[in-house]
């Protein structure tokens, strides 16, 4: 394993670091100890592990290990000028980058794109995952919502973010701050970040789209799992949610009202207190 680290985050977030992981640069936040939770971001422009997990990472770090990776295509890991883009590729990274670390067997945590990826690798390899959340994820059902549309069709600018995650992210509009406007637009503007995004959803030579699920998949899924939506979800409306947690053997779900598509960031305190209950063992529980 090869890593290089960078200086604790004043955010709290733990030490950013970059692993080789399937033979891509991936970069990642690592913060705390004990057992480890793995927290995969969304697909939307400007996305990363800091900018989806921020006020995740520091309250979940005080119970477990969090790691917190840039998918293929986002943020500051490697994008290969020969890569792929899609649900094999993306669930094959993560698989190396665990590899990579050493860690045999994890929760998993999954925003949106991030959830559709955890349920590959709960299909994939079962044993190796603890406990899944899936928050916002899309599943049986799902269709290409307005606000979906909204996310595939954005070009960069300070506008243009501001009114995407205006409309379409939150109930709360007060959680849509200049800040977070800034890292996210930022983040899409990046050399390189746009051409890869609009590469992985409209160039045929990639599969980026390619996230659907039947219900006989989800039947078999045998994780212990835990489904977070907010009620006024615009990118993955609830009804989605309500069709997995039937058809997942052992599920539970938890909905969030006057909250959008980010719960880990609009009901951030309690979102937070809801998966580390869900992630932490029962009381005589062996892991």
């Amino acid at each position: 394993m090869s890593t290089v680290t960078e200086p604790q985050s004043q955010l709290g977030v733990g030490t950013a670091a970059v692993v080789r992981a399937g033979g891509i640069a991936t970069h990642y936040l690592d913060a705390g100890t004990g057992d480890p939770v793995l927290l995969l971001h969304g697909s939307g422009p400007g996305v990363s592990g800091l900018a989806n997990w921020r006020h995740t990472i520091p309250a979940l770090s005080q119970h477990f290990r969090v790691l917190a990776p840039d998918l293929v295509g986002w943020g500051d890991t490697e994008r290969p000028a020969d890569i792929r883009y899609g649900l094999r590729t993306w669930t094959d990274q993560v698989w190396a980058f665990l590899d990579a670390l050493g860690l045999r067997r994890v929760s998993v945590v999954g925003n949106s794109l991030g959830g559709r990826i955890a349920l590959q690798m709960a299909e994939d390899a079962p044993d190796a995952l603890d406990r899944m959340v899936l928050m916002g994820s899309p599943g049986v059902g799902m269709t290409v919502t307005e606000g979906l549309s909204a996310l595939r069709a954005y070009e960069p600018s300070i506008e243009n973010m501001r009114a995407l995650l205006l409309d379409y992210f939150a109930v709360d509009p007060s959680i849509i701050t200049d800040d977070l406007v800034r890292i996210r637009y930022e983040a899409s503007a990046a050399p390189g970040a746009h051409e890869a995004y609009r590469a992985m959803f409209f160039d045929p030579r990639h599969a980026g789209n390619d996230l659907g699920i039947t219900e006989e998949q989800v039947r078999a899924i045998r994780v212990r799992t835990l489904l977070v939506h907010g009620r006024e979800d615009k990118i993955v409306p609830l009804d989605v949610a309500l069709r997995m947690v039937r058809l997942l053997p052992d599920a539970d779900l938890h909905v969030f009202a006057r909250c959008g598509h980010w719960t880990q960031i609009e009901r951030s305190a309690e979102f937070n207190d809801v998966v580390a209950a869900f992630l932490r063992p029962s009381e005589g529980e062996q892991r």
